[in-house]
C-alpha cells in the first residue's frame, strides 16, 4: 500500500486561460489525491500543482511552484492541453514536453486525462502502449502519434508506469483506478461511495459514441442487476437473470451491452471478483471460502479468474492490501 506525491502538470491556454474542460478534470484529480481521507489511509496523498498559472481567461490557478516540481513526484498527472494543441494542429509546449520526460526518467508513474494524452504522446511515453483520450479527439491523436495504439472504446487504459483515460468523467474513473491500484478496493470503494459515483465502472466509453440509450421503462435492468450483486455466491444464469428481469435472453444480453459495453456474463465476472477482493482485504477467510462467497467456486477456478482480471494472485493482493490489526472476521450473514 503506497501512495505518495501526486504532481498535476497545469499548463493554460495563453489566449483563453484555463479552461472549463480543464479545470473539470483538474479539479477531478485534485479531489480525489488532495483531500485528505485519512481514515482510509494514513497519509493520503500529497499534492502538487505545477506549472504557468497565466492566461487571459475567467478561471485562474493557483500552482506551488513551476514544471519542474513534476521531477520527483511518484505520479505526475497530465489532465489537458491547450486547445490549440487539438483544434488547430500546434505543437505541444516544449517545456511541458521535457519535464514530462524528465519526470518520467525519474521514475514517476505518467498518467493523462483526456487530451493530456497528446502531452505524453509528444514526449515519446505512448510509443508502442495502448492509449485512450476522449473519442472526439482520438482520431486526431492516431493520426498525430502514430506509434501510439489508440484505442477509442475505453475508459482508461493501464500499462503499468503509464496510463490515459478518456475525456470528461471518464477521469474519475481512473483516478479511482489509480487508488485501487495503491490502496486497495476497499479504499477505492469508499472514496467513490463519498463521491457519489460507482466505484468501478464497467464498459468503455464506446457505449458513448453512437446514440444514447433509450430511457428505461418498466423492465428496467436497475433491479434485476442489484439484486445479482446481493447474490453473488448462488449459481446465477443469464436465462435466469432475464427471466427475472422479465425478458428474452437475447433482449436481456442487448441491454447488458448497451448499457454497460460488456456481456451478462462478463458483468457477473467484475462483480464476484471485485467481492473476492473486498472479502480478501476485510477478511481472514480462506481462498476456497472466498470462492464459495463470491460466486468464483473453487480456489483454483478462483486464482484463475482473479489472477487474470487484477494482475497478482489473491494471496498476493491480501498481503499488499490487507489492513494491518484487522479483526479476524467472517463474511456478512448476507451476500451483499
Amino acid at each position: 500500500m503506497s501512495t505518495g506525491t501526486v504532481a498535476i502538470a497545469v499548463v493554460p491556454d495563453q489566449r483563453v486561460g484555463t479552461s472549463l474542460w480543464e479545470l473539470y478534470e483538474l479539479s477531478i484529480a485534485a479531489a480525489v489525491f488532495g483531500v485528505p481521507h485519512r481514515d482510509l489511509a494514513d497519509p493520503w496523498y500529497t499534492l502538487r500543482l505545477c506549472g504557468d498559472a497565466g492566461g487571459a481567461g475567467v478561471f485562474s490557478v493557483r500552482t506551488d511552484r513551476g514544471l519542474d516540481g513534476l521531477v520527483g513526484a511518484d505520479t505526475v498527472i497530465v489532465p489537458s492541453v491547450p486547445d490549440a494543441v487539438v483544434d488547430h494542429g500546434e505543437e505541444v509546449p516544449a517545456e511541458l514536453v521535457e519535464a514530462l520526460r524528465a519526470a518520467a526518467a525519474s521514475g514517476a508513474r505518467m498518467v493523462s486525462l483526456c487530451t493530456g494524452a497528446f502531452a505524453l504522446a509528444a514526449a515519446g511515453l505512448l510509443d508502442g502502449r495502448r492509449a485512450t483520450a476522449h473519442w472526439q479527439h482520438t482520431g486526431q491523436l492516431a493520426a498525430r502519434y502514430p506509434e501510439v495504439l489508440v484505442d477509442d472504446s475505453v475508459l482508461y487504459t493501464d500499462e503499468g508506469t503509464v496510463l490515459t483515460s478518456a475525456g470528461a468523467t471518464a477521469a474519475l474513473d481512473l483516478c479511482l483506478h489509480l487508488v485501487r491500484k495503491d490502496l486497495g478496493a476497499t479504499a477505492a470503494g469508499q472514496l467513490a461511495r463519498r463521491l457519489v459515483v460507482p466505484a468501478h465502472r464497467t464498459g468503455g466509453q464506446a457505449q458513448f459514441i453512437e446514440a444514447p440509450v433509450p430511457p428505461a421503462d418498466g423492465d428496467s435492468l436497475g433491479p434485476v442487476l442489484q439484486w445479482a450483486t446481493e447474490h453473488l455466491a448462488e449459481p446465477l444464469t443469464v436465462e435466469g437473470l432475464a427471466l427475472r428481469a422479465r425478458m428474452s435472453p437475447r433482449t436481456f444480453h442487448r441491454r447488458v451491452r448497451d448499457a454497460h459495453g460488456t456481456t451478462p456474463l462478463q458483468w457477473l465476472l467484475q462483480q464476484r471478483v471485485a467481492r473476492a477482493q473486498t472479502l480478501l482485504e476485510s477478511t481472514d477467510l480462506p481462498v476456497e471460502q472466498i470462492g464459495d462467497h463470491s460466486g468464483l467456486g473453487t480456489a483454483a477456478n478462483l486464482r484463475r479468474h482473479f489472477t487474470r482480471t487484477v494482475g497478482v494472485s489473491p494471496s498476493d493482493y491480501r498481503r499488499a492490501f490487507r489492513p494491518t490489526g484487522l479483526t479476524p472476521s467472517g463474511p456478512p450473514s448476507r451476500d451483499r
